[in-house]
């Protein structure tokens, strides 16, 4: 079966299976899945994040097995991302959900930087309403 991924603004990939095979064959614990829960304790740690660091939270959708935030920082995304991740599982541990050796992210994000007003709309509208059922949402109110 074929399996795409597009994110607005790029190209349609296909998934490499054999690469997916591998990543899979090198997990030493079981995929990381986020129940309502969880989802509502990591998105909350991304509202408190977010306002403590004075980013501004544009929108966000946790979902069971990934989460999409649109945020408007000075920052790198890669900075942002690892720092959001880090407070989610912090969170996650406070709350007693899991131990802290347990793996939940994945090493890295996919991040871009998005400059012009219609990728940040095509962003949003694809984080907040192309993800199929919605799980844990924020969306900050339109300018």
């Amino acid at each position: 079966m074929d399996r795409h991924h597009n994110l607005p603004g790029s190209r349609l990939v296909e998934y490499n299976m054999e690469r997916l095979a591998l990543k899979r064959s090198q997990m030493d614990q079981k995929p990381y899945a986020l129940d309502e829960s969880r989802r509502n304790a990591v998105l909350a740690s991304i509202l408190d994040r977010c306002a403590n660091r004075s980013w501004r939270l544009l929108a966000a959708h946790v979902r069971t097995n990934h989460v999409h935030i649109l945020v408007e920082s000075e920052g790198k995304p890669e900075r942002v991302v690892n720092d959001l991740k880090a407070f989610a599982s912090r969170r996650l541990n406070e709350l007693g959900f899991d131990g802290p050796d347990r793996k939940r992210w994945a090493r890295h994000g996919s991040t871009r930087w998005l400059f012009e007003r219609e990728a940040v709309q095509a962003a949003r509208h694809y984080l907040l309403d192309k993800q199929g059922t919605p799980m844990a949402i924020y969306a900050a109110p339109e300018p």
